[in-house]
């Protein structure tokens, strides 16, 4: 845990440390790209390799992908309680992304011009779904379940297998209710390089999604432009804005919450205007941190990634929030709905004592596969429109043409592209230039 403190003269700088923390530390990408490039290359016998050295498992290409009776054995194994929340998820979040998307539209700015945009659902998209610590089926609902919604004709799913080679039943089982047919049990930087590049078992996508440790941001990152990618997603974070009218126990409960994600390089931040109240929470982590099922993971978050931050009042915290560019932040102080909008950058907003982290993660509605590491400053959260294709529509009459044929023309010729003025003045009448 550290404490930074504007009452201090190092302040500036640990503030500037702490904002420029990387997306995907560089040894990671390093060793990423030995990964990729191996796929890339060797296909399922590089798939193969990676499966047997990081899951000491030996898998045959034929049996990458889950079969219909792995389905039917997983929904024999939910409980009704799982099938029941799986469901009201699924409901929440569709309706959510339903809401989003993006409808064709034109206009007619000037005579016999029509100009507007149609958007048009993607063919096939892979979800990656973590699984390596902990498995994360609300992430099915988060990825697929809005993808679905979004009309996706083709949504693929890989995710790592368990110890036994299996892969989660509850996982199965809300893949199948999201409307995925084909899921491969393979997990990490490998998954990514043969959704994105293909194998002779796996057909490449179009467009790669979902959250994932920092292997998994750094994968993405380096195959974006052989496939479409929703953002640079690595380890959780989570920053909260508290005055002293906040819970202490409530502030240390949603910190914990992402501090047990597994990597060990989550970030949980407290910034607050209330000196008293940083002890308090300390405590209140402390305490609670042992009360908690993966006290290892959680120990490696407290000693290393929660920062205490005292500001001057909460118009200041509010800007370090947003050079922060945290990927949740929680706002927990007095009229907080009123200056949601003073929050600059952040994956989610979460108003008030009872908005915790975790419905976002779970039932709420919006996706919860969010950019961190600062990246909330140029990328947003996923939603159904990141499922579409968007495109351009242009119209014109001849009359239209000809009233801006010159202009065209003059371009062409200040660019020194021939062939583009011809394509206007060869419709002027009776003359081809």
């Amino acid at each position: 845990m550290k404490l930074i403190s504007y009452r201090n003269a190092d302040c500036a700088e640990a503030l500037r440390q702490l904002y420029n923390r990387p997306a995907c530390p560089r040894e990671i990408e390093t060793a990423v790209a030995e990964i990729v490039g191996e796929v890339r290359r060797d296909g399922d016998r590089a798939i193969c390799g990676f499966l047997k050295k990081f899951d000491s498992l030996d898998i045959p290409p034929a049996s990458f992908r889950i079969t219909e009776k792995e389905f039917e054995e997983a929904e024999e194994k939910v409980d009704r309680k799982a099938k029941e929340a799986i469901s009201e998820a699924l409901a929440h979040i569709r309706d959510f992304a339903l809401h989003q998307i993006a409808k064709d539209w034109s206009y007619s700015p000037r005579p016999g011009v029509v100009l507007g945009e149609k958007f048009t659902p993607m063919d096939r998209v892979g979800c990656y779904i973590p699984g390596g610590t902990a498995p994360l089926v609300s992430t099915v609902l988060h990825t697929a379940g809005i993808a679905s919604a979004a009309g996706v004709r083709e949504i693929v799913a890989a995710t790592p297998p368990m110890k036994d080679g299996s892969v989660h039943a509850a996982t199965l089982y809300a893949l199948r209710t999201a409307g995925v047919k084909e899921v491969y049990r393979l997990g990490g930087a490998y998954a990514i390089a043969a959704l994105a590049y293909g194998t002779e078992t796996v057909p490449k996508v179009e467009k790669i999604v979902g959250p994932g440790n920092a292997y998994v941001a750094a994968a993405k990152k380096l195959v974006y432009g052989s496939v479409a990618i929703d953002m640079v997603a690595g380890p959780s974070e989570i920053m909260i804005v508290a005055d002293a009218s906040a819970d202490p126990a409530f502030i240390a409960a949603d910190m914990l919450s992402q501090a047990e994600h597994g990597s060990g390089l989550e970030q949980a931040v407290l910034v607050t205007d209330c000196a008293e109240l940083i002890g308090k929470v300390r405590t209140e982590l402390l305490r609670q941190a042992e009360t908690l099922s993966r006290s290892e993971t959680v120990a490696r978050v407290i000693e290393h990634g929660v920062f205490f931050i005292e500001a001057p009042d909460i118009g200041e915290a509010l800007k370090i929030a947003g050079n922060y560019a945290p990927e949740h932040i929680e706002l927990m102080f007095e009229g907080a709905e009123k200056r949601a909008c003073d929050v600059k950058a952040a994956g989610a907003v979460f108003l008030g004592p009872w908005t915790p982290e975790p419905a976002g993660d779970f039932t709420a509605g919006p996706s919860h596969v969010l950019p961190t590491g600062g990246t909330a400053k140029f990328f947003h959260g996923l939603s159904a429109n990141d499922f579409l294709r968007r495109s351009s529509t242009i119209r014109y009459t001849r009359e239209a043409l000809m009233r801006e044929v010159d202009f065209i023309e003059k371009f062409a010729e200040l660019e020194w592209l021939d062939a583009h003025g011809r394509s206007g003045s060869i419709r002027r009448t009776g003359v081809r230039k």
